[in-house]
């Protein structure tokens, strides 16, 4: 019975030596409350056990065979068929690359090892990469060969973490990886980038592999989600999860170099004509999950997807797009006409006003400075 210990002690040596064997001497220093600020910080996967991580590996390939990783259930073998993903046994991914799109305190000055996962569990009608997560793109790999580029993101491009995005359909073989590649050298933290349309028996796999969960709570009405998410009980899935994740990891956390590490960030998309969903979301963050949960309220919503695209003819209709007549001007003639825009400051504003009058207080602001914005 000793020696998973022991185990987990060498690889936190080891990881302790990759850091220099002491907290870095950074040319700042941050001025944070010691509960969200590290000395340094040893990946979550680097502590676990040789049975925890036998017992991982077991209940990856028994998901696989039986697939219940989001609340599609499609109970589908993913060695002989796919389900609502479109993804067998190996993943399929679109971009392998470090990315400087994230938060700042998540891309840093080397950028986040961030890799793009073709197809999702939902079908977004504003999907901003739906190039990506709508369209079966990429290359096959299986998860000794996703550990591999694991490993080339952090030795060749230096990157502050891996970042999984949009993993929510891949998580086995995401967590046969993350062990793989543990074994071969990992040290940079893991990010879980997800919709948070996903299971709580997919986020038990992945208890204690994923050191920040950052989801994307989107709306919160079932009429909502199912209209533009393709996903009634997307809302009840979204909540469930965000509780778990943060069960996890607790609340957002830093190194003194201004990178987090570990915890829990939300980001929403303030969408127009929708704001008091987003504000619905805000207070369930603040009541339910953590007054000191980190948001990112996010105002870059464009019209992308099937947004804005010609009414499609059906024959129901007889000659009708969408089920509307053809030609009347008193009726829109593009799909999902109301949130055909760009998304109003002051319906953004309205969210952030929410979000504090709940109680919510870190924010993902600008900084006022060429640091890190905290």
């Amino acid at each position: 019975m000793k020696i998973p210990v022991l185990s987990a002690i060498r690889r936190r040596a080891a990881c302790v030596r990759a850091l220099g064997g002491r907290t870095p001497a950074f040319a700042r220093q941050l001025h944070l409350a010691p509960p969200f600020l590290l000395d340094h910080y040893v990946p979550r996967y680097m502590m676990i056990s040789s049975i925890d991580e036998a017992k991982k590996r077991s209940r990856a390939y028994a998901h696989l065979r039986n697939c219940n990783l989001c609340p599609r259930k499609c109970g589908v073998n993913r060695y002989e068929k796919t389900g609502m993903c479109l993804i067998g046994s190996d993943v399929v991914v679109n971009v392998i690359a470090p990315h400087f799109g994230e938060e700042p305190c998540i891309q840093g000055h080397n950028g986040s090892g961030s890799v793009f996962f073709s197809m999702c569990n939902l079908r977004c009608s504003f999907c901003q990469n739906h190039d990506i997560s709508h369209q079966k793109k990429g290359f096959n790999l299986r998860p000794d060969e996703l550990a591999d580029w694991f490993l080339k993101l952090q030795e060749v491009g230096n990157v502050h973490n891996i970042n999984l995005i949009t993993p929510e359909h891949v998580v086995p073989q995401v967590a046969l990886a993350i062990l793989d590649a543990r074994d071969r050298g990992l040290t940079r933290p893991i990010i879980y980038n997800t919709s948070a349309y996903d299971s709580l028996a997919s986020l038990e796999l992945l208890d204690g592999l994923v050191d920040i969960y950052l989801p994307d709570f989107k709306v919160w009405e079932p009429a909502t989600s199912k209209r533009l998410l393709k996903a009634d009980d997307y809302a009840t899935a979204a909540r469930e999860s965000i509780k778990a994740m943060h069960a996890q990891v607790g609340d957002l956390s830093f190194t003194p170099d201004g990178i987090a590490k570990k915890g829990l960030l939300v980001r929403h998309l303030v969408m127009p004509g929708l704001e008091d969903e987003g504000k619905r979301i805000m207070k369930f963050l603040a009541d339910e999950v953590s007054t000191d949960c980190f948001v990112n309220i996010m105002e870059q919503y464009h019209p992308d997807a099937h947004v804005g695209k010609p009414r499609r003819k059906t024959s129901a209709s007889n000659g009708a797009s969408d089920g509307l007549p053809l030609g009347n001007k008193n009726l829109e003639d593009v799909r999902y006409s109301d949130i055909n825009r760009a998304v109003k400051a002051e319906e953004v504003s309205s969210v952030r006003k929410a979000a504090e009058e709940a109680g919510l207080w870190r924010f993902c602001d600008p900084p006022g400075h060429d640091g890190f914005n905290l």
